[in-house]
């Protein structure tokens, strides 16, 4: 599977230049042509990597970027920014980005940052398909959970995408708002709701989770829901 690029720029002659560029050497791509659907695309669309413009209309680069470091924190980030604006580097680069091409640039040199980030971030969640627990197997292509004792019990598909997303990031809790963003598809920004404490809920019971010695789906608090490790 290609790795795919979110590109945000407002300049429609170097974001087709950038989009054209990375299809060239293999990327899939997704782009953006101001910082509101540029935040909305950051916070919703499944990428590998994003390069941020940071002089945007509507939403400015260093906005997004903070809405991205808070929702998605493993998520790589290149800023691009014009010669001699020296203060928005420095401030994106104390927000979380990953690194930063200076306009204008050569191809060569995006292509080869774009690699270089890719090949420092994480390595991609894998697809995962089961996950052991405590009660036995969660089987995420059937939709269900395989009890120890022979027993069975469906889950729902928005239960399922919560725990192949809580799996594909092990040792990390991961925050409400980016549950909202990444498995719900709801921008988290102004909203108030306890429906993913609700799901996790259900998915104990599921699950028979022990509260007097949990060690499964857990609560960090303060951060959000992890996985931890089976009995």
């Amino acid at each position: 599977m290609p790795r795919t690029v979110l590109v945000i720029e407002d300049d429609h002659a170097i974001r087709r230049g950038l989009l054209d560029a990375l299809r060239a050497d293999q990327y899939a791509v997704f782009d953006a042509a101001d910082g509101e659907a540029g935040l909305k695309a950051a916070l919703q669309v499944e990428c590998d990597l994003i390069l941020l413009d940071l002089a945007l209309p509507k939403v400015p680069g260093l906005q997004i970027l903070q809405e991205v470091r808070r929702v998605r924190p493993s998520l790589p980030v290149i800023i691009l920014t014009a010669m001699g604006s020296e203060k928005d580097r420095v401030a994106g680069l104390k927000l979380g980005a990953d690194d930063y091409v200076v306009k204008p640039f050569s191809v060569g040199e995006l292509l080869a940052r774009v690699e270089a980030v890719m090949r420092r971030s994480a390595e991609r969640p894998k697809d995962v398909q089961e996950v052991a627990c405590p009660a036995g197997v969660i089987d995420l292509e059937r939709c269900e959970v395989r009890y120890g004792d022979g027993g069975r019990s469906e889950l729902s598909e928005r239960e399922r995408e919560l725990i192949r997303y809580l799996a594909s990031n092990p040792g990390r809790a991961i925050s409400r708002d980016e549950i909202l963003a990444r498995v719900w598809r709801l921008d988290p920004r102004g909203l108030s709701t306890r429906t993913i404490d609700m799901h996790v809920a259900r998915l104990r019971d599921k699950l028979r989770y022990d509260a007097e010695a949990p060690v499964f789906l857990l609560t960090v608090r303060g951060k959000g829901y992890m996985l931890g490790g089976t009995k």
